[in-house]
């Protein structure tokens, strides 16, 4: 296979897999503005209502990444009715479990949010949101399950499509709920629940569409959705490790002061808005890797994972520099605040210039997820864990406040967690055991 092939193929999937994870992040940012005009308690109750039902879906990403691993295989084995039906099992399993934690999240959300460290008006407005959006779980599991499964398919248009739809969507019914029919705060969960739900109602139109057109049964079974949940519990400890790994770091800035805090916050975001870009790499690596190994082609594997390492690195490096001669203007940008800008400022040269770590372990995880490595990702996920708690717990601990405090975080995450996860990743691909080829 050529580098002008392999090129094509990666752009292919890659650009639409951006364009899917920046879509709802910027429109969020809209549905923000939004609420923010209803006052400062209702914007301070939507942080802390989606980060409870963020996280549920944060924690179900599983559901997209072992999707995309079993179909890309089958696929590539040349049993696309086969795929299909792998497909509609974890579909089956995300609407089940959708219903399952939606219901128990909503009886629990004001438990949750009261340790989330609301109380008064802004409990009461985060909890309306919380209990308006969390019908649309179901939905945004099975969004996630379907996501995955056209990937496999090496379809990564149409989520795309999906995303973006479903996002102007939610924009349109936050104002028509929101304003038109004076819901407040209640009127954006429900548009987000509204959203989602059409948005999975379209993508199991979609694979239901391909299984027809295959022959495929996609009726739910409960070997299948067992399987599937075989599949997916090793990287649902995956992410869970990682999400520890976010959480910790964010307690730790927290303890160095509100400004330190407002900092972190603001260099979050621009971290994570950097690692779409890096994690579409990835996203193409699951589904080509997939494809390659079901097909029994070794050589390709090796070939493809050679020429994305290049690309990511590249991403990596040009990205990081434009971070570091960017990083005033871009404190500026988001805070007219100058210890928050110092902190800002200083932590994107860190981060601008450790960019490179996380483009390799963007894709060195895709690529593994992908070959369907999922027990080796959960077992090295907590020992990475294990190794990045002192280092953050030291920082807490011995670090000094403010700013400086904040560079000896992020220098911890990002050299610390980042390069041990790259680590263990470069030894497992150094090895043949993830290289199993066939369905």
């Amino acid at each position: 296979m050529s580098e002008q092939s392999i090129n094509r193929r990666v752009l292919a999937l890659a650009l639409p897999a951006f364009a899917a994870l920046v879509a709802q992040p910027l429109f969020l940012l809209a549905d923000t503005a939004i609420v923010a005009r209803l006052g400062t308690e209702p914007l301070a109750g939507l942080g802390a209502g989606a980060t409870v039902t963020s996280t549920l879906t944060g924690l179900m990403v599983f559901l997209a990444y072992g999707s995309t691993a079993v179909v890309a295989r089958q696929l590539g084995a040349g049993h696309r009715r086969r795929a299909l039906e792998l497909g509609a099992q974890a579909m089956w399993l995300a609407v089940g479990l959708g219903v399952v934690l939606g219901a128990l999240t909503w009886l629990a959300s004001p438990f949750l949010l009261t340790w989330l460290g609301t109380s008064g008006e802004v409990h009461a407005q985060a909890l309306s949101y919380a209990r308006w959006s969390l019908p649309g779980l179901p939905g945004m599991l099975l969004v996630l399950a379907a996501t995955g499964t056209l990937r496999g398919l090496a379809d990564a248009r149409t989520p795309m499509v999906l995303a973006i739809s479903a996002s102007v969507l939610n924009v349109v019914l936050d104002i028509v709920l929101v304003f038109g029919l004076r819901m407040g705060i209640g009127g954006s969960g429900a548009a987000t629940a509204i959203a989602e739900t059409a948005m999975g109602l379209a993508a199991a139109w979609v694979v239901r569409q391909g299984g027809a057109r295959a022959g495929a049964d996609l009726a739910p079974t409960l070997h299948g959705m067992r399987s599937s949940l075989i599949v997916g519990g090793p990287l649902f400890l995956r992410t869970l490790t990682l999400r520890a790994a976010l959480v910790l770091t964010t307690w730790v800035a927290a303890g160095k002061g509100a400004a330190a805090l407002a900092a972190h916050q603001v260099t979050w975001n621009i971290w994570g808005f950097l690692n779409f870009a890096l994690d579409a790499l990835g996203i193409a690596g699951q589904t080509l890797i997939g494809l390659a190994l079901g097909a029994g082609a070794i050589h390709e594997v090796r070939a493809l994972v050679r020429r994305m390492l290049g690309w990511s690195l590249g991403a990596g490096v040009v990205l990081g520099g434009g971070v570091i001669l960017l990083r005033g203007p871009l404190a500026s940008l988001f805070s007219p605040d100058a210890e928050v800008r110092a902190g800002v400022t200083s932590t994107l040269l860190v981060i601008g210039c450790t960019l490179t770590i996380a483009a390799y372990v963007c894709l060195a995880d895709g690529v593994l997820i992908g070959a369907g490595d999922g027990p080796y990702l959960a077992r090295v996920g907590v020992v990475n864990l294990v190794v990045y708690v002192p280092l953050a717990l030291a920082v807490s601990h011995w670090g000094p406040p403010g700013t400086p405090g904040l560079v000896w975080l992020w220098a911890a995450f990002s050299i610390g967690f980042m390069g041990v996860r790259a680590a263990t990743l470069a030894w497992r691909q150094r090895g043949e055991a993830w290289l199993r080829a066939g369905a």
